[in-house]
């Protein structure tokens, strides 16, 4: 980060102002809302003016808004025009560690680097394969509890959360003692109705437990093998208990609640959608597959990615952007663009559009997004051939969906097995 950057990050007035925002101000709350599924018309009407938009001012700094696919894609893998590390805006760092905001999203090179390099090798084809059975193990586990709860039951709590917590909890290697009391630190970290403290003070719950299980592998190894133990044992000399146990954390975090939505509210679609249940039931692995990108693109449950700094004036999508401006891209947005998509609104899993940006790209891409992909293929497809009869248990209007989050979801979606 260049030495002026730095001095405008550390600008007391402008980082105590955002840090004590109660709430998300009305001119900036629409790229984290949507009408169900679909983009608010607010989002969409913004296009009209460019696939980059100023969204006004916060405290004195300039906030843009990207839509385009194109243009998202090019923000994303630019570090050279483009900081990740907010931290000096957002959160007081002066705070004990479990507290502090960060992670893989919000750091820049070189300690973006060293960090990933810790996690990457445990992330390979090999290694995700490896994980398969597991995954397979943890998918019948859920199902074998929805029938048990049967014949209706909400789909969220008894799959779409319990699947991704026990393939985390898995990968993690967390003793199955300490599962639950790990599952309630895992709630509200997406929630920005109160501008976001209550993702800062949930998130403290599920780091503070990952720092404390990294220091105790570390003073006494008997953890079951998974990832936890291997960084300890691989890493521990080069890297702290903070360290190990925040990336721990990050993986929870990008792993669970994601993964959650996404086995949700893609239910949901495919409910809706009898030609591409069925192609889960009996389609090729081709078939499938087209299936889940499309499903990737149009949930998106990560509506914006990280927020970027301008590290200097950079032109984007014919927007001039200052040093210093704040830049948010929305994956929601970039997902339905009509200069990609014929009918952006509708899912289709016939069309030709590869490239996702629901994991984000460039440097910062997500690390899990291929475990993701395998969790999603093979908990939709266990789920469409054990209960190939499943349908929505109340009228689509009596649905509730996330009122303002960076995660978008549903609260409840009660099904009939039968």
């Amino acid at each position: 980060m260049s030495s002026s950057l730095a001095t405008a990050l550390r600008s007391s007035a402008l980082r105590l102002a955002i840090a004590s925002v109660k709430r998300v101000p009305a001119s900036i709350r629409f790229p984290l809302q949507r009408d169900g599924l679909q983009p608010v018309p607010r989002l969409e009407a913004s296009r009209t003016r460019g696939d980059v938009v100023q969204l006004g001012r916060l405290f004195g700094t300039r906030l843009w808004l990207v839509t385009g696919y194109d243009v998202s894609r090019s923000v994303l893998a630019d570090s050279e025009a483009f900081a990740n590390d907010v931290r000096g805006l957002i959160g007081r760092q002066d705070r004990a560690p479990a507290e502090r905001i960060g992670g893989l999203g919000m750091t820049d090179q070189p300690d973006h680097g060293r960090l990933r390099g810790v996690l990457t090798p445990y992330f390979t084809r090999r290694r995700l394969a490896e994980l398969q059975g597991d995954i397979d193990r943890v998918v019948e586990a859920a199902l074998d509890d929805m029938e048990a709860h049967g014949p209706e039951v909400d789909l969220v709590e008894h799959f779409g959360f319990a699947v991704p917590f026990g393939v985390i909890c898995d990968l993690l290697g967390m003793p199955h003692v300490d599962r639950q009391e790990f599952r309630q630190h895992g709630a509200a970290r997406f929630d920005l109705r109160d501008a976001g403290a209550g993702i800062f003070d949930t998130a403290t719950g599920t780091r503070q437990f990952l720092i404390d299980l990294v220091a105790s592998e570390r003073r006494d190894p008997h953890l079951p093998d998974g990832l936890v133990s291997r960084m300890v044992a691989d890493h521990g000399a080069d890297f702290d208990d903070v360290e190990l146990g925040g990336l721990s954390d990050g993986i929870f975090l990008g792993g669970y609640e994601t993964s959650a939505s996404m086995l949700s509210l893609g239910t949901y679609v495919l409910l809706q959608d009898p030609q591409s249940w069925k192609a889960l039931q009996s389609g090729s692995t081709e078939e499938v597959d087209r299936v889940v990108e499309e499903l990737l693109r149009f949930v998106c449950p990560v509506q914006v990615a990280f927020p970027r700094i301008a590290r200097h004036e950079v032109e984007i999508g014919g927007a001039r952007v200052r040093k210093g401006d704040i830049v948010v891209v929305s994956l929601t947005g970039a997902g339905r663009d009509p200069a990609r998509h014929v009918e952006p609104q509708q899912f289709d899993p016939t069309t030709e559009a590869a490239g996702t940006l629901a994991f984000g790209h460039g440097l910062h891409r997500c690390v899990g997004a291929e475990l993701a992909r395998m969790e999603l293929r093979t908990a939709l497809v266990a789920l469409a051939r054990r209960f190939p009869d499943l349908s929505l248990a109340c009228d689509p209007s009596e649905l509730r969906f996330s009122e303002l989050a960076i995660v978008h979801a549903v609260e409840r979606l009660p099904v009939r097995l039968r």
